[in-house]
């Protein structure tokens, strides 16, 4: 079975860090025994399984998994899979790894939360940032939602 990080398996079972590095201490989960970086700790995703706050298919496992090791266009889809799932904190956390690396579908779904307030608070100066980034790079949804927001009048003006 898998190793995970600590933050992975926090959005995987709703749990705070404090919480899983206790349960690591007190041998309740597994540490894993082996990681190439030192610095980042990793548990047995064997130890949480019972514990996942979702139902997951194996190929959504190894999603996880992918995601986990930095792979922008996993953890925009392990976000989409926390949408589909109502976990949108979980997914806000994925979308801005990937947003981070510059994946314009990232930027516009985590510019989406903001806008309709889905894991984070309202912000419509996030919003429209996340989905200019998206449309800067072409992203066609984001593109199309600037386009509208610019044929919008100025109430200011009017």
């Amino acid at each position: 079975m898998p190793n995970i990080s600590l933050q992975t398996a926090a959005t995987l079972t709703e749990w705070s860090l404090s919480t899983l590095r206790r349960r690591l201490a007190d041998g309740t989960l597994r540490c894993a025994s082996h990681h190439q970086d030192k610095n980042k700790a990793m548990i047995c995703f064997d130890s949480i399984k019972n514990d996942i706050c979702m139902a997951l298919e194996a190929d959504e496992i190894e999603l996880i998994q992918r995601a986990d090791t930095g792979d922008a266009s996993a953890q925009n889809d392990v976000a989409v899979l926390f949408l589909a799932y109502d976990k949108p904190q979980s997914a806000v956390y994925w979308l801005e790894l990937a947003a981070k690396q510059n994946f314009a579908d990232a930027m516009q779904l985590l510019g989406n939360c903001y806008l309709k307030a889905k894991g984070v608070a309202k912000d419509d100066n996030l919003a429209m940032m996340w989905v200019a980034k998206a449309a800067s790079l072409g992203h066609p949804i984001a593109l199309a939602q600037m386009k509208s927001i610019r044929l919008l009048p100025d109430e200011d003006c009017a």
